[in-house]
């Protein structure tokens, strides 16, 4: 990924630990972690950003690996300020989002600062969390501290400071 990521340990050898920096490595660790989740069975995976616009939801491969992960007793979490680019965008994720609505919870922060909002992937093994969005600037690791951490901070989101939003269907009057 980077010079500056380290690999992490057994099973989530494919994954790195450690900062990353630039567009394209932060979507190629977010295609990687939905790649591993499919692969490796994670039963969670809670994707947060304000906008999602330079996330790569809508590319064929990340909705085929989303599609092999998907499956009874999984949770698909996603927070977002609004959820217009994710519409504009990644066609093919909204599709898959409404096969899938189920599994699927979406909240929305309208109010929030976009830059307040945590730009992260969550699940129980592994972490993706963007420190400057603008700048795609972050870290991960599978260390239990930093996984405690965010998933604490995406909580407190979906709690207190959201509420439901993107429905998978539009009903018509």
């Amino acid at each position: 990924m980077t010079d500056t990521a380290t690999p992490s340990a057994e099973p989530l050898r494919d994954l790195p630990s450690g900062r990353f920096s630039g567009r394209e490595t932060f979507q190629q660790l977010v295609r990687d972690a939905i790649a591993t989740a499919a692969r490796d069975g994670w039963q969670e995976i809670f994707i947060s950003d304000a906008h999602f616009h330079d996330w790569p939801l809508g590319e064929r491969a990340v909705v085929e690996a989303l599609q092999d992960w998907a499956r009874s007793g999984r949770r698909f979490t996603m927070l977002a300020c609004s959820y217009d680019d994710v519409i504009r965008r990644h066609a093919r994720f909204v599709r898959w989002r409404g096969t899938w609505d189920h599994i699927i919870t979406c909240r929305r922060s309208p109010a929030a600062d976009p830059l307040d909002l945590p730009s992260a992937l969550w699940s129980p093994q592994w972490v993706l969390h963007r420190l400057d969005p603008e700048h795609c600037v972050g870290v991960t690791g599978s260390e239990a501290d930093r996984r405690v951490m965010l998933h604490e901070t995406l909580n407190e989101w979906v709690r207190s400071k959201s509420a439901p939003g993107f429905p998978s269907t539009t009903l018509g009057l």
